[in-house]
């Protein structure tokens, strides 16, 4: 099945009537009597929309419905890109939760350094903190980690830090 099968399915049953239709084959009803009361052209368009999508095939007791049509246009279709690497955990370039496992966390710690504060820069705590905010809700608790880790070094009063 095509990944955009899904638009085919969402096109056929757009329709009033075809929803109808749809929902008396599903249910293993009659559908004549339904089709009369529409034009016929209508009604030649909305089996063959129907068939079409993949909801229903014919048979030589009539159209039935296509039991699995959902779960193989679901399994069809792209899903979002899968991330990888320290993207994992950020969004929009922000953090979005502290990873678990040492070598994880340890990788985004130091990716998140290189974007704050460069090799050699020296600054104050109050910038230290404003670069920061541009990456994480937990400024302190961010700051704290690069320097358990070893990224950023600290004066022993904690005004001006600096990368190791």
């Amino acid at each position: 099945m095509h990944q955009n099968a899904w638009r085919a399915i969402l096109a056929a049953l757009a329709d009033d009537r075809a929803r109808e239709i749809y929902a008396r084959i599903v249910l293993a009803q009659p559908i004549d009597e339904a089709l009369a009361t529409i034009p016929p052209k209508k009604a030649q368009r909305i089996t063959e929309s129907l068939t079409a999508a993949g909801l229903v095939s014919a048979t030589a007791e009539g159209l039935v419905a296509v039991p699995d049509v959902f779960a193989r246009a679901l399994a069809s279709a792209s899903g979002p890109a899968r991330r990888e690497g320290v993207e994992r955990f950020l969004e929009d370039g922000r953090v979005v939760g502290m990873p678990a496992r040492a070598t994880d966390r340890q990788a985004l710690l130091e990716h998140l350094a290189t974007r704050v504060l460069a090799p050699g820069d020296t600054v104050s705590e109050a910038e230290i903190n404003a670069r920061l905010v541009g990456v994480t809700d937990d400024v302190a608790g961010l700051r704290r980690a690069f320097v358990d880790h070893g990224l950023l070094v600290r004066t022993a009063d904690g005004s001006v830090y600096s990368r190791a």
